[in-house]
């Protein structure tokens, strides 16, 4: 996984007429963008230059790119994933990692039997929770505790048996 981009923020939308731009942060706030400047742009692979950036005291915060100088430019970047490369980030202490290891990771019961892909990591305050896709199309979550989630490898997660809906 050290070669996987890991997804940092994505835009919302324009904010103002001058190019600004909201932000969906996926990290921990507004510091962790702060130490990048530069951000691989969605599947196009834009390459995007951050030169300022402020908390918008909601959770997110509010960009400017060089690249983007006016807010028809903002608003076409709605929707747009913001990622860096790992070697750009700090190193992970032991037992941390990032929510996009795991996206799409195949997940396994503790007895061997296919269940489906992660397809979401949300956290709601308590402890991260995984959000699992079966092939049906079917959603269910399931806490990230060492009961709930014995493990997981680079291809798959095990989630115990007792957790399975």
């Amino acid at each position: 996984m050290s070669d996987k981009p890991v997804t940092l923020a994505a835009v919302t939308g324009a904010h103002g007429v001058t190019g600004e731009v909201r932000l969906k942060l996926f990290g921990e706030g507004v510091d962790t963008l702060k130490p990048q400047t530069r951000f691989t742009a969605g599947e196009s692979g834009a390459r995007l230059t951050l030169t300022k950036i402020r908390s918008d005291n909601k959770g997110g915060a509010i960009a400017r790119f060089a690249e983007v100088t006016d807010r028809t430019a903002a608003e076409q970047l709605r929707g747009t994933a913001l990622s860096v490369s790992r070697e750009a980030l700090p190193a992970l202490e032991e037992g941390e990692f990032y929510f996009s290891d795991l996206i799409d990771l195949a997940v396994v019961t503790d007895t061997g039997d296919a269940v489906g892909r992660v397809c979401a990591v949300e956290n709601y305050g308590a402890t991260d929770i995984v959000e699992i896709e079966k092939p049906d199309g079917k959603k269910f979550m399931v806490p990230l505790t060492r009961q709930a989630v014995p493990g997981w490898t680079d291809t798959e997660l095990t989630v115990s048996q007792d957790f399975i809906e």
